[in-house]
């Protein structure tokens, strides 16, 4: 399988997959009416919506605001495509096809909702406080993922992927 072949399948997987996942959450398993699910002591089920970017940063409904950050993703998908295509190594490549992947689902979300579905949620109790970390979904793990496999690949990987 070629280095290209392989990000464009991991690409197709992780839309697959996030999209798979935030469908049957909200209509197959009603997590707007379950609330908050406890899954683990650490982690929990519970439905957000981010209009706003990473980490919930710049939020803003308004169909400007939204407009322009689908333009912002549509460009950034364009740029890691050519990226990937011009890729040589297979681990740069499939961690390219996961933040594309990652980008679309979102996206999707985007289109569809107008906001991105979030639902995965882990806190830790220490000394009676509860701390949180951001509330997250599959996309999000995946384009984690592909950034830290790009770190990987650029300062340790032989040879090191290249941006355009």
């Amino acid at each position: 399988m070629t280095p290209l072949r392989a990000g464009i399948l991991a690409a197709i997987a992780t839309v697959i997959l996030d999209q798979a996942s935030k469908l049957w959450l909200l209509n197959g398993f009603d997590l707007a009416r379950r609330g908050v699910v406890k899954v683990t002591p650490f982690f929990d089920l519970v439905l957000a919506w981010n209009i706003g970017i990473s980490f919930g940063w710049l939020q803003n409904d308004g169909q400007a605001a939204q407009i322009a950050l689908m333009a912002v993703k549509v460009i950034a998908v364009v740029a890691l495509a050519i990226w990937m295509a011009r890729s040589h190594t297979l681990l740069a490549t499939i961690a390219l096809g996961l933040i594309i992947g990652g980008a679309i689902g979102n996206g999707i979300d985007r289109l569809a909702y107008g906001a991105v579905v979030d639902f995965a949620l882990f806190h830790i109790d220490i000394g009676g406080n509860t701390y949180n970390w951001y509330v997250f979904n599959l996309a999000d793990v995946a384009i984690v993922a592909g950034v830290a496999a790009l770190l990987y690949d650029s300062f340790l990987g032989v040879p090191a992927a290249k941006a355009p």
